[in-house]
């Protein structure tokens, strides 16, 4: 199998701590310290990947008519898991609704990001030259302390720059 080029190493290894932090909240019961602290790292992670991969991978998909469709489906299920997290903070961690809601956004998120790896990433990588995807690793890996630091000041729905 081929080397992984960077910018698709870097998602999946997100994508792998974001399933594990997923499964581990997941087990997680009523509103423990364990359960907000866990959360929070995901919330965390995922609007600094989210935010990251747009302004990377996704800009550039956009830019070429024949990716465009791909990234505008991607951009938009950011915003629905984005929207799931927003209500997420905003019911008691210790109702059943929490956890309902939580596992709406899993399966939607997982479905997500299994679609990422099994079709856009593989459809992208061939139209992209190794150049460019070492570029977007690049751009990738300096915009996501960034994005990660402004996803620490503000939350889902925050839209405040």
């Amino acid at each position: 199998m081929a080397k992984q080029s960077r910018i698709f190493a870097d998602l999946i290894a997100d994508h792998d701590r974001q399933r594990d932090l997923i499964a581990r909240i997941d087990v997680t019961t009523g509103d423990s310290q364990e359960r907000r602290d866990l959360f929070e790292q995901l919330r965390l992670e995922l609007q600094s990947h989210a935010a990251a991969e747009e302004e990377s991978l996704y800009a550039t998909m956009l830019a070429d008519p024949d990716l465009r469709e791909d990234a505008r489906h991607s951009v938009s299920e950011h915003k629905e898991v984005d929207d799931m997290l927003g209500e997420l903070m905003d019911i008691d961690m210790a109702s059943s609704g929490w956890l309902t809601k939580f596992r709406a956004m899993k399966d939607r998120y997982l479905h997500h990001i299994d679609e990422e790896e099994e079709e856009m990433f593989p459809t992208a990588e061939k139209a992209l030259s190794s150049e460019e995807e070492e570029r977007l690793g690049k751009v990738f890996e300096k915009r996501k302390p960034k994005e990660l630091a402004r996803a620490e000041a503000h939350p889902p729905g925050d839209d405040r720059e």
